[in-house]
């Protein structure tokens, strides 16, 4: 049956199912109920598939994915006609920003910066929630700024709106109380920690070389550090200047015996310890009817790739597979521990991973 046959979902009900699943405090149902997230999608949308961005053509089909719980792509290839059709910009997935907006832990009465306007819909739902007099957000391209300030202005909304990098300081803003970055992170800047005054909270999806998607829930500190836990996993599209640069890969593969399942290194808990302990390993994966098939890589051009039950094939310098195979046995000797577990640092000299104590950092094996 087509999706013009079966009954077409509702904005209430994608707000009840958020709220049923424990996702919606009573106030911030209110502000959901508020505020449809119809109006903050532009006409020409796609839908993310596994492989490729399909367009969303009819009306149906378009409410049927308005009102489900999944993101919206509404820009490809930065807006540029005739590229490869990769996703660049999105409206989120509705339970992923209801967890985010729930971990920011906000009070009436809160300043909240936003990194990565996008559509407008979540500084929307600050607006609603606060004032948008408390609201300020900041979006990179420009289109988006404008399409973004259009669909707030239609709804009444008039937040603080700026144009420029979000990694960067925002001029003319004092220390706001709460942050949160809608676009993915190699790692937090401290120019976000510096813009949260001490006692504040910044909620952002990280996306580092060994794994792709983790959110972290950081309170910033009065010496000006950041520390807070891992609150599992969120899928973003990268800021613009923290994409993924490709590793260049060279020599002659050689091959080996199979050795540790590659299904078992995708999971989130052993992609933060080996993100740590192999700092620049980068890892993509897929599933397979047996199991995974990985591809490891580093930028000295080292690299590695096997599926379950497969051979190893290596390249390169070093022995990439038998680096994640000790990272591994390291692991199980923790006691394999949940993403939950660890947590994350963020000082003017960097960022540190720590498995279950701030102290108990985990430190990198190679450079």
């Amino acid at each position: 049956m087509s999706t013009a046959q079966q009954e077409v979902p509702t904005y209430a009900a994608l707000v009840q199912s958020l709220a049923h699943r424990g996702l919606l405090s009573p106030e911030w149902r209110k502000v959901w109920d508020t505020v449809p997230r119809a109006d903050y999608i532009p006409q020409v949308v796609w839908r993310q598939l596994p492989d490729r961005c399909e367009p969303v053509i009819g009306t149906d089909d378009r409410a049927a994915l308005v009102h489900s719980d999944e993101p919206v792509v509404t820009q490809l290839d930065d807006g540029i006609e005739g590229g490869p059709g990769i996703a660049t910009s999105s409206n989120s997935m509705p339970s992923m920003v209801a967890r985010m907006l729930g971990l920011l832990g906000i009070e009436d009465g809160h300043r909240v910066l936003e990194i990565g306007t996008g559509t407008g819909h979540i500084a929307a739902l600050l607006c609603e929630r606060l004032g948008e007099e408390q609201v300020y957000s900041v979006e990179l391209d420009p289109v988006l700024a404008q399409q973004a300030a259009n669909h707030l202005a239609r709804a009444g909304y008039r937040p603080h709106l700026h144009v420029g990098d979000g990694e960067q300081q925002i001029p003319g803003i004092d220390p706001v109380d709460r942050l949160i970055a809608t676009c993915a992170l190699r790692y937090v800047p401290h120019t976000l920690v510096r813009q949260v005054r001490p006692g504040g909270v910044i909620v952002a999806p990280l996306a580092r070389d060994f794994w792709s998607g983790a959110l972290v829930q950081l309170h910033v500190q009065d010496e000006g550090t950041a520390i807070g836990p891992v609150c599992g996993s969120a899928m973003y599209m990268p800021m613009r200047s923290h994409r993924p640069v490709e590793h260049q890969i060279g020599g002659k593969g050689r091959q080996r015996a199979a050795g540790l399942d590659p299904a078992r290194i995708l999971g989130l808990g052993f992609a933060l310890y080996a993100g740590a302990r192999l700092p620049g390993v980068r890892v993509s994966g897929t599933g397979t009817a047996d199991g995974a098939r990985v591809w490891v890589s580093h930028e000295s051009g080292a690299a590695a790739t096997t599926a379950t039950g497969e051979v190893v094939w290596q390249y390169g310098p070093g022995l990439m597979w038998e680096e994640i195979e000790t990272a591994w046995r390291e692991y199980e000797q923790l006691g394999s521990p949940d993403p939950g577990q660890f947590g994350l640092t963020v000082t003017d000299r960097g960022q540190q991973t720590w498995l279950r104590d701030p102290h108990a950092v985990i430190e990198a094996r190679r450079g």
